[in-house]
């Protein structure tokens, strides 16, 4: 039994469905489980990684598990895995840790996950995905509103990658041999700028969208709606400081699955209904 968290997210319901159509025997964990669509073979299970604690059902029978990191329980997470005598974890965490700076709070938050699945004793493989293309759903409310999209960091490329092909590859490590004790960085096929990405969807949606970018302050201001301060220092870090660069693009995606990541628009193409309903 392979237990995927994270499962109703942009990664984890990917990995479900991929992992059920290989006719794994899968069980998604889920904090709302009858709020939850799976394929119908998948079990569902109830659990929250805050809470490590409710995760005993969930673990029960579960050989391999594919992990999201960054939850402050990670320790007390990989301890119930290993208890539960869990033979190989695929722990989600991010390239920023290649060379990065641990005083970044983003940054640390992978790079605690990474040494306390190496520490567990469980078997591990991790990946290390450059930012994803759904990342570009964060703008469906100023979509709702009209053709002007606002974001910072317009010089600022991104080799974003396809939620799915970081699922693709996962599944394979989940499946194949020859992944344990590997990090594998995973990005998309090409940088692309945040006025990049709006450009493709117009050209998707056929919506004449705009670009605007918006200065550091007027970045800093509508993050903190909803954001904590820590994490709004890490991000300006990364793409204001040049603490970070997620422009580099890697082959690891294609030398995993034998085919080359989706692009942007690939991916716009086959979310367009997000961006167009409601």
């Amino acid at each position: 039994m392979i237990l995927v968290t994270g499962a109703t997210g942009n990664v984890g319901s990917e990995l479900v469905r991929a992992l059920a159509a290989r006719g794994e025997a899968v069980r998604a964990l889920a904090r709302n489980p009858e709020r939850a669509a799976f394929p119908r073979a998948v079990e569902v299970a109830p659990g929250d990684l805050e809470s490590p604690g409710s995760l005993t059902v969930a673990l029960t029978s579960a050989s391999k598990v594919f992990l999201l990191g960054g939850f402050t329980a990670m320790t007390d997470i990989l301890r119930g895995l290993s208890g539960a005598g869990a033979g190989h974890v695929v722990l989600l965490t991010s390239r920023c840790v290649i060379g990065g700076n641990p005083e970044n709070a983003v940054t640390r938050r992978w790079l605690e996950a990474e040494a306390a699945v190496r520490a567990s004793g469980v078997p591990w493989t991790i990946l290390r995905p450059s930012g994803f293309h759904s990342n570009a759903l964060r703008w469906l409310p100023q979509l709702g509103q009209g053709d002007v999209v606002s974001a910072p960091w317009p010089g600022v490329p991104i080799a974003a990658i396809d939620p799915a092909d970081i699922a693709a590859v996962a599944a394979a490590a989940l499946t194949e041999p020859g992944y344990q004790g590997t990090a594998l960085t995973l990005s998309g096929p090409q940088p692309l700028t945040p006025g990049d990405q709006v450009s493709t969807i117009a050209r998707v949606l056929q919506r004449p969208l705009r670009y605007r970018p918006l200065t550091d302050d007027e970045a800093r201001a509508q993050m903190a709606a909803d954001t904590p301060a820590e994490l709004i220092d890490a991000f300006f870090r990364f793409f204001s400081a040049g603490e970070f660069d997620d422009s580099p693009v890697v082959d690891t995606v294609r030398q995993v699955t034998g085919r080359p990541p989706r692009t942007f628009e690939q991916w716009a193409r086959a979310h367009a209904y997000l961006f167009t309903s409601g």
